[in-house]
């Protein structure tokens, strides 16, 4: 359940206690600090702590994993170091399950996959390419897929993760001609041109101090193209 809001911010939260907070990462609103200066997600969770205990000094707050700018959906962050370092050992065991909505282009041959690849990225570009193992920064990617519904030219499909590459979802679709929905850098001419389809719509993980599994789901903004042609709700998620 939501926890109320009661300070002056525009923070989205799912979920809150002494040692986590669960909250909603708009589309194109950084995660955490970057280059750019630009306001960001982790800086808005201190900002709301720091607002609403009163805290002096100095908040403290966990960045555990990331989502890229385009990518909106459910983000936790750490507000102790020891809840960080758990939820850290957590997410290198395997003990993170995230999943997420994205609206293809095309409909991928089999209804249900999984994609198997080694990903390099260039730095120079930030752009991320499939590659030989042997390649030098070759890293492992996997993820699962399930189309779920298919409407004309697009389709409505669940990913799972299993490894969280830069990019991995956008290269590893693109890679077999299904680029997402909006996503012009990975599809080129194949893609259509729009808001990224790609939607981080569920995180579940063991409370780093009570070891309860906690499961949070947020939908994508239903009334937005190319979301509306579908029905969210449907979404099954994989096994």
């Amino acid at each position: 359940m939501t926890e109320l809001n009661e300070t002056k911010t525009e923070l989205e939260i799912l979920y809150e206690d002494n040692h986590i907070i669960v909250v909603l990462k708009p589309q194109m609103t950084a995660c955490c600090p970057d280059e750019s200066k630009d306001d960001n997600l982790f800086d808005q969770v201190k900002k709301y702590i720091k607002e609403k205990y009163n805290k002096p000094g100095n908040v403290y707050v966990g960045l555990v994993h990331r989502l890229d700018r385009p990518t909106g959906g459910v983000m936790v962050y750490a507000k102790t170091s020891k809840a960080a370092a758990r939820l850290t050992e957590g997410l290198q065991s395997g003990d993170f399950e995230k999943k997420y909505l994205a609206v293809l282009c095309g409909t991928p041959d089999t209804q249900r996959g999984k994609l198997c690849n080694y990903l390099r990225k260039n730095t120079v570009n930030n752009m991320v390419y499939i590659c030989t193992p042997s390649e030098e920064g070759a890293k492992y990617a996997e993820l699962d897929y399930k189309v779920i519904e298919s409407k004309g030219k697009y389709s409505l499909v669940e990913v799972r993760l299993y490894t969280g590459r830069t990019h991995q979802i956008r290269v590893q679709t693109a890679g077999i001609s299904h680029p997402i929905y909006g996503d012009m850098r990975y599809g080129g001419a194949l893609a259509q041109k729009g808001k990224l389809a790609l939607w981080a719509y569920s995180l579940s993980f063991l409370h780093p101090i009570t070891k309860e599994r906690l499961k949070f789901i947020a939908y994508p903004p239903e009334a937005e193209t190319p979301w509306k042609a579908f029905e969210l709700s449907k979404a099954v998620e994989i096994k």
